[in-house]
């Protein structure tokens, strides 16, 4: 069976407060308590920028606004992974500079060097970070899983068409407790 790493991704403060509510915060601590009880590796991908945001071009719609924006004391608590997903020391935090988790980042290095074939896919937003990482990773030829209740996007209509209609496509999607009942590799 292929080795399966699960990535959480951008659970950072900023972004739990805008789109996720507690019963989905239990959820990924739950997936997250299973990954490690079964010795998978658990991969935390954050969105962040470098001092003065050098990566940030004016023209891209989601992030241009950021280009000129000062930074502000609140900042470092906005971007912090939320409590209810902390990384443990030993756990990677793999920085992107864009939606998908491989998009200026080492995540596939760190994927390949440990062995990783297969990723279980959870975090915020279902169309954003899940959505296109599932794409790219689905072209890097991974294996996927995408747990529907461990992710959360603004618009639940949106998040139930990708769950039903589009992930399928690509991956296997499961509940937690659905994944958690599964031999888990």
């Amino acid at each position: 069976m292929p080795r399966s790493a699960l990535l959480v991704m951008d659970v950072q403060n900023v972004i739990v407060d805008r789109y996720a509510d507690e019963s989905c915060l239990s959820r990924l601590r739950e997936a997250i308590e299973a990954a490690r009880a079964a010795g998978l590796p658990v991969i935390h991908v954050t969105v962040g920028f470098r001092p003065g945001r050098a990566e940030i071009s004016p023209r891209n719609r989601m992030f241009g606004p950021l280009a000129d924006r000062a930074p502000s004391p609140q900042e470092e608590w906005a971007n912090a992974i939320h409590s209810e997903a902390a990384p443990l020391a030993s756990e990677p935090v793999v920085v992107k500079r864009r939606v998908s988790g491989f998009a200026g980042s080492d995540l596939d290095v760190i994927l390949r060097s440990q062995g990783v074939e297969h990723l279980v896919l959870a975090g915020i937003a279902t169309s954003g970070v899940v959505l296109s990482t599932l794409r790219q990773a689905a072209d890097l030829d991974f294996g996927l899983t995408v747990l529907s209740d461990a992710c959360a996007d603004a618009d639940p209509e949106v998040h139930w068409v990708l769950m039903e209609k589009v992930f399928p496509q690509q991956a296997q999607v499961l509940t937690v407790r659905d994944w958690r009942s599964a031999p888990l590799s």
